[in-house]
């Protein structure tokens, strides 16, 4: 499904040119769950950017499901991104002035084609994270975890083959964060193709298979034995506790 080959991204700041990937390689299949590692600085968020196709490589190729995204114009990575890829930030990126509803509709909104069942479709990615009961509810009336779900739903709307998550626990607590790589496992099962960032040993065990970064290059490429969460429930996940 992904095929990188020979990555490279630099930033030129007048007579001053920074490598950030250096060659980067790798190939993800569709259906694995892959954690990309590494300190800060090892280029983790700009390989991330250009896996979600927000950016361009420098020099190299990048393949998604056959087509070189080099190639394309912004109007078709625009296109592209809505039909294949989901996102999730650390950040949230939720707009505070509409309801969890109105935030999960904003992929179809900007679509091509807003389907007839759009709400529905809506109300029942919501209820996937074990928000159906919080539709109406505002940004700011939900805590992390349950902003956080409502991005995954979000991702989810338009029933994407690729989740890209950036950092998903990294405003967190422990329990809001085992919530959502409980919701990241079942989205697996699914056999959805998902990526994460992240500093997090304990996060990235959750994948199979863990790519290590360092200095813009792939340091390590291993398989992992993963550490599943039989005892997070989706459906019934504590939706009681409103944000402050």
């Amino acid at each position: 499904m992904i095929e990188v080959e020979g990555i490279e991204k630099t930033y030129s700041a007048g007579t001053v040119i920074t490598p950030v990937l250096r060659g980067v390689s790798f190939c993800v299949e569709k259906g694995e769950y892959v954690a990309i590692m590494g300190a800060s600085g090892t280029g983790k968020s700009t390989l991330m950017n250009i896996l979600g196709c927000l950016d361009k490589p420098t020099a190299g190729q990048y393949r998604l499901d056959h087509v070189d995204i080099t190639t394309l114009d912004d109007d078709a990575l625009s296109r592209l991104r809505n039909k294949k890829i989901g996102f999730v930030f650390q950040q949230f990126h939720l707009l505070e002035r509409i309801t969890a509803l109105k935030n999960v509709l904003l992929p179809l909104i900007y679509s091509e084609e807003y389907p007839e069942d759009a709400e529905e479709r809506a109300r029942t990615a919501l209820r996937a994270v074990g928000l159906g009961e919080r539709i109406d509810h505002r940004p700011n009336q939900l805590s992390g975890g349950q902003q956080q779900r409502v991005a995954i739903a979000r991702a989810l709307i338009t029933d994407l083959d690729i989740i890209l998550a950036d950092e998903p626990t990294g405003n967190l607590d422990r329990k809001s964060g085992l919530e959502v790589m409980a919701i990241f496992e079942k989205l697996h099962q699914e056999g959805r193709t998902i990526i994460l960032v992240t500093h997090d040993q304990t996060v990235a065990q959750h994948a199979e298979r863990i790519i290590m970064l360092k200095e813009g290059r792939v340091a390590e490429d291993r398989l992992v034995e993963r550490r599943l969460i039989p005892d997070v429930q989706i459906d019934n996940l504590d939706c009681e506790e409103d944000g402050q």
